[in-house]
């Protein structure tokens, strides 16, 4: 794709895009799910270039001095190629949103008003690393009936590229606008400047990464956008909690994968449970290479704790890193996640069903969770097949966003000639 240093590359494809946008909606719920059938086995058939296209952006990037989460977030091995594949079929199999009427009421007058999904229209998509989004993304906004512009990051140029030819190749294998799916190739700031100014043409703009991508969107957007911000997750041990429950789930929240935004950051235990479950769980923490930061209590239980700061529990980690509290109430446990989270996931281990459903009602995070671990929090645990993002923005989505995300309602009013003022 030809790219230019001006202004003005960005627009011309974005009204493209938004042109093809219209033929994608007409697209009948087979003819979409058949289309991204294709895509999941052009991804299947280009295996082998994609991983090699990869691996010169693992090369650039490890050049760069690039490593930990980025580095994790930035690979694609032959079990992310088959993850992806696998998101992708099950995305073509969910049902269509489209045309769902989610509402319909007969009103005194003899109307028929119906509450009924369409697509939003054109999706900018703006994200780091992480080319399964590529992927993942065109899917959810083509299902969904919608044209979609990527704008991924310099430092998965050439993984990006390889995915978008395969898909783009599915496109056209199925009669369908390549318009309709955008990669925008040149990683310039001022284009992805332009492509938030577009108010006449992109219908919703979604960044994916980084605090500072995500400041930067929001900072200088014109069309609107949902942010999906960074995930400081908690883990709360309640009084009650079956130990090796709690334990289960910190283990596996923090260290499974640190590098994601639903690993946990911070653990807060119960003062009554805090002498018997801390020391099981800083040992297993320390069996996994976890560096832990806590407050005076925490330290007075293990000495080798080293201090944790406010700006540590307001910290997105991202590593193999925890911060621990302990408190005295569930009410404190509260107000911490409330000072110090971002809305992102929260989990209470408790066998009080009471202490459960306070802990639920008490936090507005886009997802809380009882008795499972944090990294459940995901479009494709939660039954959407992947998520385009987990969005900790409330507007018309909030946590992972799936196809129905990706659609609006609007009322369809059906009658026999009525008039509002008759006469």
């Amino acid at each position: 794709m030809k790219t230019e240093a001006s202004t003005g590359y960005v627009r011309p494809l974005a009204i493209a895009a938004r042109d093809a946008a219209q033929s994608i909606a007409a697209l009948d719920s087979a003819q979409r799910e058949s289309l991204v059938g294709a895509m999941a086995d052009a991804i299947q058939a280009d295996r082998a270039t994609i991983l090699g296209a990869n691996a010169s952006d693992l090369r650039r990037a490890r050049e760069a001095g690039t490593s930990g989460a980025m580095l994790d977030r930035l690979m694609l091995d032959d079990a992310r190629i088959g993850g992806i594949v696998a998101a992708l079929r099950e995305i073509a199999q969910l049902p269509d949103p489209v045309g769902q009427v989610t509402r319909s009421e007969t009103r005194p007058n003899g109307l028929v008003v119906e509450r009924v999904r369409v697509p939003l229209g054109l999706i900018a998509m703006i994200y780091e690393a992480r080319p399964n989004v590529t992927a993942d993304a065109a899917a959810l906004c083509l299902k969904a009936g919608n044209a979609v512009i990527l704008r991924g990051g310099s430092e998965a140029l050439a993984s990006n590229q390889a995915i978008a030819a395969s898909l783009h190749r599915a496109m056209r294998d199925c009669a369908v606008p390549e318009a309709a799916l955008v990669l925008i190739e040149d990683p310039a700031r001022e284009h992805m400047l332009e492509l938030l100014q577009l108010t006449d043409i992109v219908d919703l703009a979604i960044p994916r990464g980084g605090e500072g991508l995500i400041r930067f969107v929001a900072e200088h957007a014109r069309v609107p956008v949902i942010k999906h911000y960074k995930g400081v997750c908690h883990l709360y041990v309640d009084r009650a909690a079956d130990p090796e429950l709690a334990l289960r789930l910190l283990i596996d929240g923090k260290t499974s994968r640190p590098g994601v935004c639903n690993a946990l950051e911070t653990l807060l235990v119960h003062s009554d449970i805090a002498p018997s479950f801390l020391p099981k769980a800083l040992e297993a923490l320390a069996g996994k290479k976890v560096q832990v930061r806590g407050d005076e209590s925490t330290r007075s239980l293990s000495p080798a704790v080293a201090v944790a700061t406010d700006d540590d529990f307001a910290a997105e980690f991202l590593d193999l890193i925890l911060a621990v509290r302990v408190v005295d109430s569930m009410d404190e446990a509260i107000a911490h996640i409330r000072r110090f989270g971002s809305d992102h996931t929260e989990v209470i281990a408790t066998s009080d069903p009471a202490a459960a459903e306070k802990f639920v009602r008490s936090l507005r995070s886009s997802a809380v969770m009882v008795n499972a671990s944090s990294r459940f929090n995901d479009g494709g645990e939660l039954g959407l097949g992947a998520e385009i993002g987990i969005s900790t923005t409330r507007l018309h989505a909030y946590g992972p966003m799936g196809l129905e995300s990706l659609t609006i309602e609007r009322y369809v009013v059906r009658g026999v000639g009525q008039v509002r003022h008759p006469g």
